[in-house]
């Protein structure tokens, strides 16, 4: 390391001593403190030592996805060979074929978000923020591996400079970047991101929710053709709906994550990994994730109560609900984004058990946008100040009442 250390200290001799290349400060900055730990202190205010940084933290988060990350791989290589009909070809042939598709994702997230970051610095004379760092991996991991490039890097450049840059930069943003990209995408090119043709790269293919939704969409019309009296059309609708509910996975697929879906959500044990793993270094909070699975199965529970018998996707096993789609992803590793999140111990459950809730009630009450982890994470994000709030200014209350009694 030493040798590293050298020839970053003589780049960093040759920035200092040359006017022109120090507005580019930012750029060698970011390299060095990536390499080792600052070696800085702040000149104000306090001082805590530690001996993790941001962006040690942030590092801890992308080890934390490295399993999602690698499955995801993975798993686009199996679903095409799948549809190819020769699911049989080794594992490397399956992983090889899904770096391939997802790492010019990974490249055009990063490049674009920390292109757009170096510019601000550089423009601004202040130092890297290391924030993108997660989210330049969450991108990729929430998108459809089908999805044009040239979108990936629309939706992040929006999402630094929209989400991020006009708040004020890292720690200051109202919602999650990664979510942000990823809406954004969402309500601009809706075709791109949901319906049959953007999971199985080169195939005509459904995610499993899509499936349970349009199984839902075909229930409501065959009740309409049977009190029309039309029995044709209720004898095609039924063959079609049996065919749908043959494709619907089982606990232990939805599990493990070998369905169609986007790049990093599908496997809810490699997610769980990562919850280990953020969990044991204390990044992230151990009360939104129990809260947010709480919040979930609660939704689903009702929902087969109130609606089981009379709808596939209601009647959904609640487990078998909450491992599907985005559900885990978005549990270990949106929700618990700690600048979006509430802050106070008691605003973590209501928040996570708001998230969780929503997320079923958004996937189960729209059909024609069957995965409502996005938009109840969002919520969540705008909602999480004013639960902060709340829960502060009932611990006043209570405790002037206290201060009276005594």
């Amino acid at each position: 390391m030493k040798f590293l250390r050298n020839i970053l200290n003589k780049q960093k001799e040759a920035v200092e001593g040359n006017e022109k290349l120090k507005k580019f400060w930012p750029i060698f900055d970011s390299l060095d403190t990536f390499a080792f730990t600052p070696n800085h202190t702040t000149k104000s205010g306090s001082h805590i030592r530690d001996g993790i940084d941001l962006k040690r933290t942030m590092m801890t988060v992308i080890i934390a996805l490295v399993p999602c990350l690698l499955f995801g791989m993975w798993n686009v290589g199996h679903q095409f060979y799948l549809a190819e009909g020769t699911p049989d070809v080794s594992m490397m042939e399956k992983f090889l074929y899904g770096l391939i598709e997802v790492l010019p994702l990974i490249v055009v997230s990063y490049g674009v978000g920390l292109g757009v970051e170096f510019i601000f610095c550089i423009k601004n004379g202040h130092e890297i923020q290391e924030g993108f760092l997660v989210s330049g991996m969450l991108i990729p991991l929430i998108m459809p591996v089908d999805v044009p490039l040239w979108m990936v890097g629309v939706a992040t450049a929006f999402a630094v400079l929209i989400g991020k840059e006009i708040f004020g930069g890292t720690g200051m943003n109202v919602v999650n970047i990664a979510l942000t990209a990823r809406a954004f995408l969402f309500f601009a090119h809706p075709t791109k991101m949901s319906g049959d043709k953007v999971w199985i790269d080169g195939h005509t293919g459904a995610t499993p929710l899509g499936d349970l939704a349009t199984i839902q969409k075909y229930q409501a019309e065959m009740s309409a053709a049977a009190d029309a009296g039309n029995q044709g059309l209720v004898d095609q609708l039924g063959t079609q709906i049996a065919e749908l509910s043959e494709k619907t996975p089982s606990v232990m697929e939805a599990f493990i994550g070998t369905i169609p879906g986007s790049v990093g959500e599908t496997s809810a044990l490699c997610c769980l990994i990562g919850a280990i793993i953020l969990l044991w270094t204390g990044i992230a909070s151990w009360r939104i994730m129990v809260s947010f699975f709480v919040g979930g199965l609660s939704m689903g529970l009702l929902l087969n109560v109130v609606g089981g018998d009379t709808s596939q996707f209601m009647g959904l096993d609640p487990i078998t609900q909450l491992m599907l789609g985005g559900f885990m992803f978005g549990l270990v590793f949106m929700a618990t984004d700690p600048v979006t999140a509430s802050q106070t111990n008691s605003g973590k459950w209501i928040y996570g058990f708001i998230c969780g809730f929503l997320a079923i009630l958004i996937r189960i009450a729209n059909p024609a946008y069957p995965e409502g982890v996005m938009l109840a994470i969002l919520f969540g994000n705008v909602m999480a100040p004013m639960i902060d709030h709340m829960v502060i200014s009932f611990n006043i209350k209570r405790r002037k009442k206290r201060l009276q009694i005594a």
